[in-house]
């Protein structure tokens, strides 16, 4: 498994919120919902993105943004549109006075606006809980990343388009792989264009460290020290510990280590998980051992992790 693969295989959304906005200009909507990373893309007409503090973005159909949490931000028919309706956590509507507007403006299943046939359609796709993608990998994103419409997300904007506002069995496991696919799409995209990436990205295709990301990703259980990294991709200790750093900026057991805590991060937040258990498959001894790597780089032990935030 190589590091991207490890990094996009983890959008799991569960009960992602979805909605269809319809709206005559001029509009301007407020995001506080602070949720950890959420998608929005036009099927017809056009609309800005306004990140607090930097230069507005233009959206095209089919362009998708990809807006990283808890920052707000600011989606318009245009730049100098007043703020109308407040977006809050929950996905709570209000007028910027407070006022409730989710029953004025519902238009039918995961559909609101202001109209049934409005000039701008546009869909948007919000992840509930912050461990439902990797950190490492959102800790990559910039505050705020439009793709232009491309060949790969095209397909996958139209079916959502088509299948959000259905109300059918199964619905919502649908939607929610939708919105997954389709993350991992732009994502994947632009990672392979980017001008400015992350080191574990670039470090993929480096003779000695791309191979050794790929041990580590395909079984962080197993007892990797540098030695064996360094003697698993023929490389001297010294000569493979410094490549390594070098090229991703921190050192193998670093890196390992917080892949280790990203994996149990996640297998804690399942029903049925026990410390221990995520212990053994993540690499540690014990749940002692996790506990106390968790807590040191997390800053709170695995149990107040897994309460509801």
């Amino acid at each position: 498994m190589d590091a991207l693969t490890g990094l996009l295989d983890q959008p799991r959304a569960r009960g992602a919120f979805l909605l269809r906005s319809i709206l005559n200009p001029p509009w301007c909507l407020r995001i506080e919902d602070r949720a950890p990373i959420s998608l929005v893309t036009m099927v017809r007409g056009s609309a800005w993105i306004l990140p607090d503090g930097d230069h507005p973005l233009r959206l095209h159909p089919g362009d998708v943004a990809i807006a990283r949490g808890p920052e707000p931000y600011t989606i318009a028919d245009a730049p100098d549109t007043p703020v109308q309706i407040v977006i809050h956590p929950g996905q709570g509507c209000t007028t910027v006075r407070g006022e409730d507007m989710a029953q004025d403006m519902s238009l039918g299943v995961r559909t609101w606006g202001d109209s049934a046939d409005g000039a701008a359609i546009m869909l948007s796709g919000t992840y509930q809980l912050h461990s439902e993608v990797s950190q490492r990998l959102l800790r990559a994103l910039p505050p705020l990343l439009v793709r232009p419409a491309g060949a790969a997300e095209a397909p996958l904007v139209a079916l959502l388009g088509a299948e959000i506002a259905k109300n059918e069995l199964g619905q919502e496991i649908v939607l929610d792989r939708l919105l997954d696919l389709l993350l991992v799409t732009v994502l994947r995209s632009w990672l392979a264009e980017a001008d400015t990436t992350p080191g574990w990205y670039r470090a993929q295709q480096d003779p000695v460290v791309g191979p050794a990301l790929r041990l580590m990703h395909a079984d962080p259980a197993y007892p990797w020290t540098v030695v064996t990294l360094a003697g698993k991709v023929g490389a001297s200790r010294a000569a493979f510990a410094r490549r390594f750093t070098t090229l991703v900026g921190e050192s193998p057991m670093k890196y390992l280590t917080d892949w280790r805590l990203d994996l149990a991060a996640d297998l804690l937040r399942e029903p049925d998980a026990t410390v221990a258990a995520v212990a053994r498959q993540v690499g540690y001894g014990s749940a002692f051992a996790l506990s106390a790597a968790f807590k040191r780089v997390r800053g709170l032990s695995p149990q107040e992790h897994r309460r509801p935030s």
